[in-house]
């Protein structure tokens, strides 16, 4: 029998039989698998393939959830078109009035009925591409239309019982070297105004009219014919130019009158008034307090103040002269046609109506000032060629955009140093000043 002797000891463990890394989880291996791992580099490799296929599943994964996300929100709803216009060219641009839509070509004018999508009416008496339209409802089925070529010549036509008429090109000169080119043309809500932006070749102007519209409603029913001559001038260019002088002679409707001629702001310059009063009495003799031009700045003064501005500022300052670029003449002008309102100084002998334009507003590229004129003034021989303003309105720096509100009682006025204003004009007062960042320029501003 053998006895131990000494007691049972259990060896201390050896490095030997330490686990490796790999053989951690030896116990969750595929037995079958032992003789399969792979040798460097293979091994480098599947790691690379791995974690691609790590990357790009977290991509997709990260994809579907956007896309998920994407379907939970509201989409808006699709429309398609549920009409189609058969045209003859180029269709540039369209206005709506009424019942008619009211289409620019590339050869003429188109007219068509919003109830059946029918052409009724097109003019294309002279080879023109109209490039900008403006339309406005005179009632008892009649519309006016102010038509912009691309020479910039505008057209002025009455459309009545579903035919053009054609009253007279607004800029038209005998000399080409003197016609001038429109930049925007406006018509007043309601069609009793219409106001055209010109530009010459060495200046710019604003010109206003009077539109007899109540004339015109008269002279279109007393005589139906000159309407049925235009309708027939469809077919082609020969016939309707021979149709052209039928419609001229039949069609003898009234022409617009020619109200105002407003030129931009000239520069200012010193002054030659020896003291205030002279500078009053010259108020006096019909110039406009506001504009800046009766001031007893005299040019020594502005010379020195140029030339303090200059030598503090020299290192900012380009080499390119900036007098001359400040004293250049504003080629746009911005413009609105206003209703009566607090802020049109009318005097008790004008006759205002409520829903007829008294007057309008324009401010000048680069300008201060919002001049106010009205328009209500009896008519003159001679039109005045450089009217002074009845109201002028100085801001405290140059306003870049304008917009009245469709209600035409709100103002709004946005000027350089990203300041909007907006005024009250039955009330006579501003409603709200907001100050946007000053790194910003305000180029455009609607109501909505």
């Amino acid at each position: 029998v053998y006895i131990r002797k000494h007691p049972l000891e259990i060896p201390p463990p050896s490095e030997e039989d330490w686990l490796k890394d790999d053989e951690e989880d030896f116990f969750l291996q595929d037995p079958d698998r032992t003789r399969d791992a792979l040798p460097q580099p293979f091994r480098m490799i599947n790691k690379l393939v791995m974690t691609v296929f790590e990357n790009a599943m977290e991509i997709i994964e990260r994809r579907e959830m956007l896309q998920q996300a994407q379907k939970l929100k509201v989409q808006p709803t699709k429309f398609f078109p549920t009409a189609e216009f058969q045209v003859t060219g180029r269709a540039n641009c369209l206005a709506v009035s009424g019942k008619y839509i009211f289409v620019g070509l590339s050869v003429g004018l188109a007219a068509f009925k919003v109830s059946d999508h029918k052409e009724v009416c097109t003019w294309d008496a002279v080879k023109m591409e109209i490039c900008a339209i403006r339309v406005s409802d005179l009632g008892n089925d009649c519309h006016v239309l102010l038509a912009v070529d691309e020479m910039g010549l505008v057209w002025l036509f009455c459309f009545h019982k579903e035919s053009f008429v054609l009253i007279k090109v607004l800029n038209e000169m005998e000399d080409i070297s003197k016609r001038s080119s429109s930049e925007e043309v406006v018509l007043s809500p309601g069609g009793d105004y219409a106001g055209v932006l010109l530009q010459g070749n060495t200046k710019a102007w604003l010109e206003i009219y009077r539109l007899p519209k109540d004339s015109w409603l008269k002279e279109m029913e007393k005589n139906p014919g000159a309407a049925e001559a235009c309708r027939e001038r469809r077919s082609s260019w020969t016939f309707a130019v021979q149709n052209s002088s039928i419609s001229h002679s039949d069609a003898k409707l009234s022409l617009p009158v020619l109200l105002l001629q407003v030129k931009p702001p000239k520069p200012i310059t010193g002054s030659s008034f020896k003291s205030p009063l002279d500078a009053l009495k010259k108020v006096d003799d019909g110039s406009m307090l506001g504009l800046g031009y009766d001031h007893l700045i005299k040019d020594s003064q502005w010379e020195q103040q140029e030339a303090i501005f200059r030598s503090r500022y020299r290192e900012y300052l380009e080499a390119k002269d900036e007098r001359e670029s400040k004293e250049e003449i504003p080629r746009h002008a911005t413009f609105h046609f206003l209703l009566p309102s607090r802020i049109l100084q009318m005097g008790p002998e004008m006759k205002v109506q409520p829903d007829v334009p008294a007057g309008i507003s324009v401010h000048w590229d680069g300008s201060h000032n919002l001049c106010l004129y009205l328009l209500n003034h009896p008519l003159k021989e001679t039109v005045d060629s450089d009217p002074k303003p009845d109201v002028v309105w100085p801001c405290a720096a140059p306003i870049t955009c304008s917009a009245v509100s469709s209600c035409s009682r709100y103002l709004a006025l946005a000027c350089e140093d990203a300041t909007i204003t907006i005024w009250d004009k039955h009330l006579g007062y501003p409603l709200s000043v907001t100050a946007i960042l000053e790194e910003h320029l305000i180029r455009s501003i609607h109501f909505l």
